[in-house]
């Protein structure tokens, strides 16, 4: 009997990981967790991370402290060495490995465009902006892409803002919409790019399915400014009232509550050029419909 195909999920307990996890194994995989907590290997068993990653269907890297925190040097500190140390330690193991998995998909992040109100960043002619958001996101696709693995696809995802029920970044904007507080946040005019957590899901399925690789965009086509998707949030709340918050209390609050304004006053207009032309199809290409599906139905997502 046929062993099952395998995919490996590298910091897979997470948000993102969980919903991989959760639609691999309905499609019979075996799925292996790399993690520091509770995962089936342990980062610093280099053995154990060979042994999953050799014959693996692929490998999906979704490590790192998370950026919602204060940018302290500690913490700028951390979010660089727990990308690119992870990184390397999966490299290093294909490199090791005598069937090395088919496909490595690794993060990284959609801030790495500059501030963009005036039209949108494709993998082809986005510009790369400045900051250190962005040195982050451009260290982890070097990371990433300065192994030579004949034998290993190498994607990298710059992943948008992922809507989902059980985790990404809805629920603080739901709080806040349901508190009248759903107003603009700064100018408003900022560029809004998300993604449904079934796309996500999808695309990583997509590219494993297509002999695919470089950069992807992951963000939905219909980008929004704030200003929109704080109006669709309320409208699915039932919430008409909707107080502002301008730029400067935005930023008192992030220093209040420990985390970075630039999530929330960051534009981030980012299109999904690469897939569509390789033929994805998104099944929530617009916010209003992704919304009314996360808000008022039940299931996964």
């Amino acid at each position: 009997m046929e062993a099952p195909k395998k995919i490996v999920l590298a910091g897979g307990t997470g948000f993102i990981g969980r919903h991989l996890k959760s639609f691999y194994q309905q499609l019979g995989y075996q799925v292996i967790i790399i993690s520091r907590e509770s995962g089936d290997v342990h980062w610093d068993d280099s053995k154990g991370m060979i042994a999953a990653l050799d014959k693996a269907a692929l490998v999906v890297n979704l490590a790192g402290k998370s950026v919602d925190c204060r940018y302290s040097e500690k913490n700028k500190a951390l979010i660089f060495s727990s990308r690119l140390e992870t990184t390397k330690k999966i490299g290093d193991a294909i490199l090791a490995c005598s069937h090395p998995p088919v496909l490595w998909i690794n993060s990284s992040s959609a801030t790495i465009y500059r501030h963009a109100e005036d039209r949108k960043m494709t993998e082809r002619d986005g510009e790369i902006g400045t900051g250190f958001s962005v040195e982050v996101a451009r260290a982890w696709e070097k990371a990433l892409f300065e192994f030579q693995l004949p034998g290993t696809r190498q994607v990298a995802l710059r992943i948008s803002i992922v809507l989902g029920r059980d985790g990404g970044a809805l629920a603080p904007y739901v709080r806040l919409a349901r508190f009248g507080l759903g107003g603009a946040q700064g100018s408003g005019h900022q560029m809004f790019s998300w993604i449904h957590i079934a796309d996500m899901v999808a695309i990583v399925r997509f590219l494993e399915q297509n002999p695919l690789e470089g950069v992807f965009n992951v963000a939905a086509p219909d980008a929004v400014n704030n200003k929109t998707f704080m109006q669709l949030l309320r409208h699915e709340v039932h919430m008409p009232l909707g107080v502002p918050m301008p730029a400067p209390l935005v930023r008192f609050g992030a220093g209040i509550i420990g985390t970075s304004s630039e999530l929330l006053l960051k534009s981030r207009w980012v299109y999904p050029e690469n897939l569509l032309q390789n033929g994805f199809v998104f099944s929530y290409p617009e916010l209003k419909g992704a919304l009314k599906q996360l808000l008022h139905t039940t299931g996964k997502g």
